[in-house]
């Protein structure tokens, strides 16, 4: 589904605060606000990072704020680096819709080409320049007198994520020419070095307008519709996130079995591939019509406790549900397990009881992450596809506040998911039949490699 990006970015740039300069001294109290509060409310901020590395780097963007004033994006960029060497994915600063969107309504330009990362390659997959000898493809070596990996190596302090591989894929999630100008600013001009069957060529291309030359012209890398069709050799059904409206979304699921099941189809193939992920409610619905006995989502699920999350769950949730119930009893620091009850599955003339596959790749998020290690460590379904950015049992069950000074919003996890099998592995999800995406581009290689391999059987 093409995102309307005028709908999209009208709804960012409602925001209250883009616009305002920041004093130091605001910036530097809420710096300092943010390491206490993370301190306090984060599950366990030394999961993936070090006190000694964590705190290093703290001090050393507290030292880097020298200006007496600073813009909204200047401040928004200090905090990412901060919150980024937990190197977590579910701690984060958003990237800055609001200023985009307004950069954007302003008559905002950016860089050309979007970019996905292969094989250790920064490869070309848009190209929105008016250059047309620039081929689909080809190797992006540097950008305005920078290496790529340079140009990377200033950005990853915006990104948030467990590893490499994580950040990369979550630079494809928010494009690469959005990150260039949040790093940079706007620039008319750019001179890339791109590689092409082993030579190395030099162009100079101009600046794209932001909304009728980029935006409007591609689609996100994310679906947020749901679809279901018949294909050659499978059922195919793609649920979308897991979030909202979840009555219109049970629905769609229900009539996707009746339909599948009366078909009796030999093969059923569930798509999470490209899916931000939501709440396990929505995905064990989904479970809930193969599996054949009650299933949990987790084999553990812990949470930690804090006065910071009290005050959001008072604002925001039923203080009654027995959930956000053990948030409030237990003492706020407390680590403490919580076990939700066993899903039941639908009634076995509702099941389907036929090969199921299920696809993922790198920019299978969060609880779609989650919910491919159910269908995996249960014996439901073969995974097919590439390795997950986000890993398999994973520090997630995200919140989030507000910085008191500046406004900017923080998000941590608050919780730590352990898959079914029990794996603690710094790994994502590994499929059983591996094929590789090459993302950004017009093909769908794991679908079609998929069907090609029923064809044979």
């Amino acid at each position: 589904m093409k995102i309307n990006f005028l709908v999209l970015f009208a709804l960012l740039c409602a925001s209250p605060i883009f616009g305002q300069k920041f004093s130091k001294q605001d910036v530097l109290e809420d710096l300092d606000y943010l390491h206490e509060s993370l301190e306090q409310a984060h599950y366990n901020l030394y999961t993936y990072t070090t006190k000694s590395a964590f705190d290093k780097n703290f001090e050393k963007v507290k030292a880097s704020v020298t200006k007496d004033s600073l813009s909204f994006i200047e401040a928004n960029n200090i905090f990412q680096s901060v919150m980024s060497k937990a190197n977590n994915g579910h701690t984060e600063v958003p990237f800055p819709g609001a200023a985009y969107g307004t950069y954007a309504y302003a008559g905002g330009t950016l860089f050309p080409l979007e970019i996905a990362f292969e094989n250790g390659k920064a490869l070309i997959r848009k190209n929105w320049s008016d250059n047309t000898a620039i081929e689909i493809g080809s190797e992006i070596t540097s950008v305005n007198g920078e290496t790529i990996d340079e140009v990377l190596e200033k950005i990853y302090p915006l990104i948030s994520a467990e590893r490499r591989y994580f950040k990369l894929a979550k630079i494809e999630l928010i494009s690469f020419p959005r990150l260039y100008w949040q790093l940079y600013g706007e620039q008319k001009s750019f001179e890339v070095e791109i590689m092409k069957d082993g030579a190395t060529e030099k162009y100079n291309l101009k600046a794209v307008r932001l909304i009728e030359d980029f935006e409007m012209k591609r689609n996100e890398i994310f679906y947020f519709d749901r679809e279901f069709k018949f294909l050659k050799n499978a059922a195919y059904l793609r649920p979308g996130n897991f979030g909202e409206d979840e009555e219109k979304y049970r629905k769609f699921i229900d009539s996707a079995f009746v339909a599948i099941n009366k078909s009796e189809s030999p093969n059923l193939i569930i798509d999470l591939r490209n899916n931000l992920g939501g709440n396990n409610s929505y995905s064990d619905y989904l479970v809930s019509y193969v599996a054949d006995k009650p299933f949990y989502w987790s084999t553990e699920f812990t949470l930690k406790t804090s006065d910071i999350l009290k005050e959001h769950v008072r604002k925001n949730y039923d203080t009654e549900d027995p959930y956000w119930k053990s948030v409030i009893e237990n003492e706020s620091g407390t680590i403490y397990p919580y076990q939700f009850e066993a899903y039941q599955p639908q009634s076995k003339e509702k099941r389907y009881t036929g090969k199921i596959y299920v696809l993922v790749n790198r920019q299978s998020h969060s609880q779609s992450t989650v919910t491919a290690a159910q269908f995996q460590d249960m014996n439901l379904a073969t995974i097919v596809g590439e390795e997950t950015g986000e890993f398999s049992s994973m520090l997630a069950s995200q919140y989030g506040f507000f910085l008191p000074n500046t406004g900017i919003e923080v998000k941590l996890s608050k919780g730590y998911i352990i898959r079914l099998n029990g794996s603690k592995k710094a790994e994502g999800i590994i499929p059983d039949i591996i094929i590789k995406d090459h993302l950004l581009d017009e093909d769908d290689e794991i679908l079609d490699g998929l069907l090609k391999r029923l064809s044979t059987e």
